[in-house]
């Protein structure tokens, strides 16, 4: 074949493929917000599809999910969220697995305020400490085992200020209305260094492990976008991706 027809071809099998790109609507954790829209970007330059994306907190999804909302793909802020749903018959059999797993930070955007040890929440030189909603946001979760873990739970109670979700308790921090906050070391580290004021990664040590696992939903078992996201998201340029953003891949 002449390299004019091998161009045609090539352009028409392009085309094709493209003609049958599809959309997923995917429940993604708050934490996840920034590489997820890269992610989402890429992998419509790609495969031609559109992942239509939702913020959120990983309990109000899950409540969600469970009184039909129409998303496809949930990558969650934990293990246990898409494993109680596989449990339910309401996710594709097998499809569960860890996309990240994430680092907590205790972050303030006055520098010097937060140590290289974590000492501030024990000294108590500050009115406000923002978390996440432990009941609803794996994030806070960790949190407040982290605060248990240095003894200070029960002294620093009186000043927490909950977030929502975990982007809701950025901006709690961001806009100065709490001094310093738990926050994912994505939200503030992105390619591990620090854009402003001061932070303590917190030791993996004092907390259980932030493992983030996604699952294909049942409703979606025969949609190729959600199928083809998936799998994207196991792929090398999604990996390099997640990492840059501080994760582990």
């Amino acid at each position: 074949m002449n390299p004019f027809l091998r161009y045609c071809a090539a352009l028409a099998a392009l085309t094709s493929g493209f003609s049958q790109a599809a959309e997923v609507s995917v429940a993604v954790a708050a934490h996840f917000t920034a590489p997820m829209q890269r992610i989402a970007a890429a992998f419509a330059q790609d495969t031609g599809h559109k992942a239509v994306l939702a913020f959120g907190a990983t309990g109000k999804f899950y409540a969600q999910i469970k009184n039909g909302a129409p998303f496809q793909v949930l990558l969650a802020a934990d293990e246990a969220t898409p494993l109680r749903l596989e449990k339910e018959g309401l996710v594709v059999a097998g499809s569960r697995f860890t996309y990240a797993t994430g680092r907590l930070v205790l972050w303030s955007k006055h520098p010097g305020l937060v140590d290289a040890d974590g000492d501030v929440p024990r000294k108590g030189s500050f009115a406000h400490l923002a978390i996440a909603e432990p009941k609803l946001a794996p994030y806070g979760a960790a949190a407040m085992e982290v605060l248990r873990t240095l003894g200070v739970a029960q002294n620093v109670s009186p000043r927490l200020v909950k977030g929502e979700n975990i982007t809701q308790t950025y901006q709690f921090v961001a806009t100065g209305n709490a001094a310093l906050g738990f926050v994912a070391l994505s939200q503030v580290m992105p390619g591990g260094k620090l854009t402003e004021g001061s932070a303590w990664v917190v030791p993996a040590s004092l907390h259980a492990p932030l493992r983030h696992d996604a699952v294909l939903l049942a409703r979606a078992k025969d949609n190729v976008a959600a199928k083809a996201l998936v799998a994207y998201l196991k792929s090398d340029r999604a990996g390099a991706i997640i990492r840059a953003f501080g994760y582990e891949f």
